[in-house]
């Protein structure tokens, strides 16, 4: 029987709750097995050594690791983790009150596809009518800023980009299981949703934005898939989700899309993290 042929370009987002849970749990043996070309992690929550200790004694050891810390330990953290070597690494979204945040970090690289920019971000949670609610919309509208100058970067390279991560929003109804009792929440609000309205067109609309969000392209109309289910109840169980994680692409990249995977533990048990990761593979 012949080989199946492998993807031109394989690429994972994770939350994975903590890399040394995660580890503890099996998360980093998943993503070794799953033989990605890039791996991008949020809620890495660890200090640079711990995480090189970490890969080290897994079977991620041989990939390159671009890794943006929070200044408050055990807080945030994202990773963009590559089979080649990096062009150019660069942390923080340009704005300095999310510099040490470690929320933000961007991989330029060399692939079969063509020069690519990776991006693993990590919005904030939120917490609606308070500061924190106020501090996660100015992330949002730095992510905007960003997000407009990194498609221009690449229209003058004829370049591609893909952004990565946990967007802590969840953009349609057919996103969040319980949406009705979500609506004046902290990841459904109709401020947060407006910009992924920004980024990817209204749902329904027949415009489209500027960026694919690959999940939802080849996910179907949904309700689901989702990619995030809380730790506490029976949530898992009764796939009482929200799909808040995130690969966008520009369009030419979009293009080269074949499949996107969720990937949802067996069990409850068998969980890494509260979130899934996602995986596209490109052809």
């Amino acid at each position: 029987m012949a080989k199946a042929r492998r993807a031109a370009l394989v690429t994972i987002t994770a939350n994975v709750n903590g890399i040394r849970a995660a580890s503890r749990r099996g998360g980093l043996d998943w993503l070794a097995a799953a033989d990605a070309d890039v791996i991008c992690l949020q809620e890495v929550r660890a200090t640079h050594e711990q995480v090189h200790e970490q890969l080290t004694s897994s079977g991620l050891a041989g990939m390159h690791v671009a890794h943006s810390a929070a200044e408050a330990l055990g807080r945030n953290g994202v990773a963009v983790l590559t089979r080649n070597q990096p062009r150019e690494i660069r942390e923080g979204i340009g704005v300095a009150e999310f510099e040490r945040q470690g929320r933000w970090i961007e991989v330029d690289l060399d692939t079969a596809l063509g020069a690519l920019t990776v991006v693993s971000a990590y919005v904030h949670t939120g917490e609606a009518e308070t500061p924190k609610q106020e501090e996660k919309f100015r992330f949002l509208a730095a992510m905007d800023k960003r997000l407009s100058a990194l498609r221009r970067r690449a229209s003058r390279a004829k370049s591609h980009v893909l952004v990565t991560g946990d967007f802590n929003v969840a953009h349609a109804e057919v996103d969040i299981k319980n949406w009705k009792g979500n609506r004046d929440k902290a990841g459904f609000l109709p401020e947060e949703r407006a910009y992924l309205d920004r980024w990817f067109g209204a749902p329904g609309a027949a415009k489209r934005g500027p960026w694919c969000d690959l999940g939802r392209a080849m996910g179907g109309p949904g309700p689901g898939p989702y990619t995030w289910w809380s730790w506490r109840g029976k949530g898992f169980d009764t796939d009482g989700g929200w799909r808040i994680d995130y690969q966008i692409a520009t369009a030419e990249l979009a293009a080269r899309a074949r499949q996107v995977t969720v990937g949802k533990a067996p069990s409850y048990a068998e969980r890494w993290s509260d979130h899934a990761p996602l995986t596209v593979a490109f052809a």
